[in-house]
């Protein structure tokens, strides 16, 4: 085993004003330094929930949640950040940067009292970029940058933090199937090859069995399962957490999984409960 970066311990999360059932059930899990994890499951499964606990942006109602080594909350914003690379489903650009500019704003949090960018800084920057295959785009406005470009600008900026673990949370949404891939393959590049902790929030379950050492899957605020892809994607699980008739094939030795078109007034068709 390597390094425990994240651990919940019966976390659970209730929302202020919400319902009875909490967002998070007694989620108890551990991630190590080099190993990517993927949170998978329908909406409203508290994925998004058990990442904003692992980043100590919500407090646990109940049992404990550390992130190196202690509880999560007690952090400072600013040295959590130091540590966590953050990115987010969503982002618009509050004004207009370049390229080299926007991933910059990863080095803030290592920034001395003056704020301006030492060589040291600059240099973290260029290797993020470099690593993340964008440094060709380094003075190119972002607004001009397709969908895919963006995410990887993202992920460079994340980088340039020098973080020991790295989240992403719904990060290849609206994505086509290329820019896609290129996310989920150098999110998990970076991840091994940095010694990081990753933390993939997804609903593409398929891809996330494919890139990830392990799954949890999330099923009404619970871990209905937790292991590697071929021992939690399976038929029962996967029906039972999505409510939809799958069919179970492999790629490459990993599980993937097919949705079944439901029957209907008896006609033929691709599946049922029963097939």
């Amino acid at each position: 085993m390597g390094e425990v970066i994240f651990e919940t311990r019966n976390a659970v999360y209730r929302y202020p004003g919400g319902p009875e059932i909490p967002a998070v059930a007694a989620v108890t899990l551990s991630i190590d330094a080099g190993e990517l994890v993927a949170i998978v499951g329908p909406n409203g499964s508290g994925k998004t929930t058990l990442l904003r606990l692992l980043l100590g942006t919500l407090q646990p109602s109940d049992g404990e949640v550390l992130a190196f080594g202690r509880r999560a909350t007690e952090w400072k914003r600013r040295d959590l950040a130091q540590r966590i690379g953050v990115v987010s489903q969503r982002e618009e650009a509050a004004f207009p940067l370049r390229v080299k500019q926007a991933v910059m704003f990863g080095r803030y949090p290592h920034l001395g009292p003056l704020g301006a960018p030492s060589a040291g800084d600059i240099a973290a920057v260029d290797r993020a970029l470099e690593r993340c295959d964008v440094a060709h785009l380094g003075d190119r406005w972002i607004a001009t940058l397709s969908g895919g470009e963006w995410q990887r600008v993202r992920v460079a900026r994340a980088l340039a933090q020098e973080p020991r673990a790295l989240a992403l949370d719904e990060a290849t949404a609206s994505l086509d199937i290329r820019h896609e891939m290129e996310v989920f393959e150098l999110t998990a590049q970076l991840v091994r090859e940095n010694r990081l902790a990753g933390v993939l929030v997804t609903h593409h379950v398929n891809l996330a069995a494919r890139f990830a050492d392990r799954l949890i899957v999330m099923h009404r605020g619970s871990a209905r399962a937790t292991g590697s892809p071929s021992e939690v994607l399976t038929r029962d699980v996967l029906e039972e957490v999505f409510q939809w008739p799958v069919a179970m094939t492999e790629w490459e030795g990993v599980p993937q999984y097919v949705a079944l078109r439901r029957r209907s007034g008896g006609e033929g068709g691709e599946g049922g409960e029963g097939d």
